[in-house]
C-alpha cells in the first residue's frame, strides 16, 4: 500500500511539473440559434464565435498569455441586422490539478471590443452603419479533461464580467455587467506543448 501511495504522489508531481513552462493553445467555436415567436411576426437571431487563446505556463498553477474573439450574428426581426464583435486582450489563468485527468482553472481576461452593426432597410440593398469601442473584463471557472499529453477539453458554465460599448454617429452608449454562471454552457479544446 506504501509503494502504491509514493506511485500516485510521483505521478501527480511529475504531471504538474510537466505542464510548468509548456504553451498553452486553447481555443472554442460555438454557434447558437434562437427563435421568438409573436403572434403576427418571428424574431430569428444566429451568432457564430471563434475564442481562441495562447499563453507561457510559467509555474505550475499560472499561465498569461493573450486571446482574441471574433463575433458574427444574423438578426432578423422584422428589419434585418448584421453585427460584428472583435476582442483582443490578455488573460491569467490559475489551475488546480486534481488527478491526471481532472483540473479546475478560472479565466481572468481584460482587454479592448470593438463592435460593427448594419441595419439594412427593407428592400436589402441599403443599410445604415454604427461602430462602437469599449472595453471589457470577466472571470470563467471551467473544468480542464486531460484527453491525451496534455490535450484535453475545457468545460464552464458561465462567469461574471463587465462590458462596455460606445457607439459613434450619435449611438448608444452601452454597458453591462452580468453574472450567467449556470445560465450558459461552453466547450473548448486545449492542448500543452
Amino acid at each position: 500500500m506504501k509503494n502504491f501511495l509514493v506511485i500516485a504522489a510521483l505521478a501527480i508531481c511529475s504531471f504538474a511539473n510537466a505542464q510548468k513552462g509548456t504553451i498553452l493553445v486553447a481555443g472554442s467555436i460555438g454557434y447558437t440559434s434562437e427563435k421568438s415567436e409573436y403572434q403576427f411576426s418571428e424574431d430569428k437571431t444566429s451568432t457564430f464565435t471563434f475564442s481562441p487563446k495562447v499563453g507561457y505556463q510559467f509555474n505550475d498553477n499560472w499561465t498569461v498569455g493573450g486571446e482574441i474573439a471574433a463575433t458574427s450574428s444574423d438578426v432578423d426581426a422584422g428589419t434585418k441586422r448584421k453585427d460584428n464583435n472583435f476582442r483582443i486582450g490578455g488573460f491569467v489563468r490559475y489551475s488546480v490539478p486534481l488527478s491526471q485527468t481532472f483540473s479546475v482553472f478560472a479565466d481572468m481576461g481584460a482587454g479592448f471590443q470593438s463592435e460593427k452593426n448594419k441595419i439594412y432597410a427593407n428592400n436589402g440593398n441599403s443599410y445604415v452603419k454604427y461602430k462602437g469601442n469599449g472595453v471589457y473584463i470577466g472571470v470563467t471557472p471551467a473544468l480542464f479533461i486531460n484527453m491525451k499529453k496534455g490535450f484535453g477539453l475545457n468545460f464552464n458554465i458561465g462567469g461574471l464580467g463587465y462590458e462596455t460599448l460606445s457607439f459613434d454617429n450619435n449611438g448608444e452608449d452601452y454597458s453591462k455587467f452580468f453574472f450567467n454562471f449556470g445560465q450558459t454552457f461552453n466547450i473548448g479544446v486545449s492542448k500543452n506543448f
